[in-house]
């Protein structure tokens, strides 16, 4: 009998131990307590207004506007030109015929991806 106790203690407690961490939002050993990325697309932020980035290429840039001082993958709110899919130095581009309040240009493997405006950055 005292066998079969011992196990079912032994699964409780492995059971209760497996919901517990399961249930965590952090990244082991990051102690930020931020969860890993889960933001529906890829984007960048310029000048405090988010940009989608689109499946477009486009082939007609004008001239350098900024570039990404910022990466991350993990969420949160951060400063500057920030995104979730490129590294730091990424550049942007104005597009030709284009305002850059509608939608900018990401410089990608020697081509260009179009990014379009999709808000001011932080609201919800």
């Amino acid at each position: 009998m005292t066998s079969i106790k011992f196990l079912s203690i032994l699964f409780i407690f492995s059971l209760f131990f497996s919901i517990v961490t399961g249930c965590s939002n952090s990244i082991p050993g990051s102690g930020d307590g931020k969860s890993s990325a889960d933001w529906a697309n890829s984007f960048v932020v310029w000048e405090g207004y988010i940009y989608r980035i689109s499946d477009e290429y486009i082939d007609d840039i004008s001239e350098e506007i900024g570039e990404v001082t910022k990466y991350s993958d993990m969420e949160g709110t951060y400063s500057g030109n920030f995104s979730n899919a490129y590294r730091k130095g990424t550049k942007f581009y104005t597009i030709k015929g284009i305002s850059s309040e509608e939608a900018i240009a990401i410089a990608e493997d020697g081509k260009y991806r179009k990014a379009i405006r999709n808000g001011k950055y932080g609201e919800k």
